[in-house]
């Protein structure tokens, strides 16, 4: 083997090592942003949750993750989750996650146009919203499902560097994304936070909605030096018909 295929294969396992920790990120804070289930709880107690999260942030560049306090019982975790993402006044919640609640994020359009806008990034992917158990469709503009959709853009990537095929469209669409939607979100989420941080969240959750803005744009930077800046008007979404599950099922 050459030196110059030596330095490309190892380029090839750093960039798929990258990916792989950045899926588990967007895999990770998808789990903790959802509704709170006794699994969760039991990977935080144990510790479980908080080591992987810090070996994917370190693996990413980011810093190792504290040692913080964690709800005692699944009510504990349950009560500062709904009493900050769900309740609140006139039935709004303090802290929405779906983008299509923050006004700035929509930019004048419907939520439902915005939601559309959404889903058409996703479906570009083969992606729909699975339906849940009441028949409705999950909202594609939820926290969790943008979080899925990231994580499986990084399994796309991985895969395609793992097979020596190009990774460079999914990359532009984490970049696009990103940059459309995902951190706007983020940062909107992490500003509502802290007008409400007094209501009970877990520790970790509340660890985690501090820095993953940061994360995510650092993430941002990182894609641009491969694929180049994000240009809104020649930017091109692409396209994999082999990716055609359901991100929430």
């Amino acid at each position: 083997m050459s030196v110059s295929t030596q330095s490309l294969s190892s380029q090839g396992r750093f960039g798929s090592e990258q990916a792989e920790a950045r899926e588990a990120v967007y895999r990770l804070a998808a789990v903790v942003f959802d509704y709170p289930l006794e699994e969760t709880l039991d990977a935080l107690q144990q510790g479980r949750l908080q080591t992987a999260l810090d070996l994917a942030l370190q693996t990413t560049g980011d810093e190792s993750w504290p040692v913080l306090n964690v709800s005692e019982s699944l009510q504990e975790l349950e009560v500062g989750y709904t009493a900050t993402f769900i309740h609140g006044k006139r039935g709004k919640p303090r802290v929405p996650l779906v983008a299509s609640a923050y006004a700035h994020l929509i930019g004048g359009l419907t939520p439902g146009s915005f939601m559309l806008n959404v889903q058409a990034f996703y479906s570009n992917f083969g992606l729909k919203a699975a339906v849940g158990d009441e028949g409705l469709q999950d909202e594609p503009d939820h926290l969790v499902a943008m979080l899925e959709f990231c994580a499986l853009l990084c399994f796309l990537e991985k895969q395609a560097l793992e097979l020596d095929k190009d990774a460079a469209p999914y990359r532009r669409a984490q970049r696009d994304f990103l940059v459309r939607y995902l951190i706007p979100f983020l940062q909107a989420v992490r500003a509502g936070y802290a007008k409400e941080s007094h209501h009970g969240l877990d520790s970790n959750l509340a660890h985690l909605l501090e820095i993953l803005p940061s994360w995510a744009y650092s993430q941002k930077q990182a894609l641009e030096t491969m694929v180049g800046a994000y240009a809104k008007e020649t930017s091109k979404i692409a396209s994999s018909h082999s990716a055609s599950q359901s991100m929430w099922d």
